[in-house]
């Protein structure tokens, strides 16, 4: 049988996430200068918090399990252009299996945009909570034509999931954050959840200023990154204001736009789990559990003659390097609590199939 805590959500499509609020994408590249960007940047950052980490405790009621991805697992989404903001598209490959491990690429061509990274994750126990390990960053890439190029280094919070003893599992982040701009300037995430006598759920503190100068931020926001955040202190910056809000995600996000599953190839998230989403949302989770037996058994089955045939799976989209000199330029330019100095990636390489 499904377990009661399975949802039909597919864990390929989670990095769909960072685009809820496509606008705010789009809108860095309005930025006047380096510095106003690399804000934009950051407020872009922090609304995509909410759908990634609170939506289906939102939705269901308390965190649910994810249908996990098979290797090779695709995802091809869009959102489309409104309002001269250019089109989005999204592309996801599973580029592993074990350790689960999911690549993405999102590009606005238009506004000379893209994102690429990949999340894999390590969980480890702690007294009555999970505590899941992100593994992996994005590189934001703003490539205007004539002007040059800037790159923006995202680190991934630490998960908490609190709120097992009760039987309603709820995500808080933890820990720090960072986001490192090329042209210098960095934001420093301080991630605070609600403890056991104080402090409010979902909290975070952004303190953004030159790398060169941690210790004199001219930016700091405060605030929920489930709600609100404002701007609490202004120190030499003429792009926001002190009291101002900086983040709002209480107004409706903007789902994805997604091709019909009967045009979907057999390898896209949602045709290959239509039959047990399908099981799981009508409450028939014996079918659910025997459809997804079947996937299962079948991919267990492609590992097995794949290793005595000698020929391992093929990415389709993505290449692996074991170090990603974004990541390693970047990382070199600030000092951040447990950021390494390397690590590896997987690149996108286009191709004719692209989404």
């Amino acid at each position: 049988m499904a377990p009661a805590n399975q949802c039909a959500d597919r864990l390929a499509e989670f990095p769909a996430y960072w685009l809820e609020r496509p606008e705010l994408f789009a809108e860095i590249q309005e930025g006047v200068d380096a510095e106003d960007r690399a804000l934009r940047v950051l407020k872009w950052f922090i609304a995509t918090l909410k759908g990634q980490y609170t939506s289906r405790n939102e939705k269901m009621g308390s965190e649910k399990k994810p249908l996990n991805p098979v290797l090779g697992e695709l995802f091809y989404g869009s959102w489309p252009d409104k309002n001269g903001r250019g089109e989005t598209k999204l592309l996801v490959e599973q580029v592993s299996h074990h350790p689960p491990i999911t690549a993405y690429y999102i590009t606005n061509k238009s506004k000379n945009l893209t994102l690429q990274g990949h999340n894999a994750q390590k969980t480890s126990f702690s007294t009555g909570a999970i505590i899941v390990k992100q593994v992996g960053h994005a590189v934001l890439t703003y490539e205007p034509p004539g002007r040059p190029v800037e790159k923006y280094l995202i680190t991934l919070p630490k998960l908490r999931i609190d709120g097992l003893w009760y039987g309603a599992p709820y995500i808080e982040l933890t820990d720090n954050g960072y986001i490192q701009s090329s042209t210098g300037y960095l934001a420093s995430i301080e991630y605070k959840g609600k403890g056991y006598f104080s402090g409010r759920a979902h909290s975070i503190k952004a303190s953004f200023g030159l790398a060169a100068n941690p210790q004199a931020p001219s930016v700091v926001v405060e605030g929920q990154w489930d709600t609100i955040t404002k701007v609490t202190s202004v120190s030499g910056c003429k792009h926001v204001k002190s009291g101002s809000v900086f983040t709002d995600v209480t107004t409706p996000k903007e789902e994805v736009t997604v091709i019909p599953t009967s045009e979907q190839g057999e390898w896209e998230s949602r045709k290959l789990w239509e039959q047990v989403a399908n099981g799981i949302k009508s409450g028939d989770f014996t079918k659910a559990s025997q459809e997804k037996t079947k996937i299962e058994n079948e991919q267990r089955q492609r590992r097995r003659d794949e290793q005595a045939a000698g020929t391992p799976w093929q990415l389709k989209h993505f290449v692996h390097v074991e170090a990603d000199p974004d990541y390693v330029a970047l990382a070199a330019m600030f000092e951040g609590v447990g950021v390494l100095p390397t690590e590896d990636a997987y690149i996108y390489q286009p191709t004719s199939e692209a989404a």
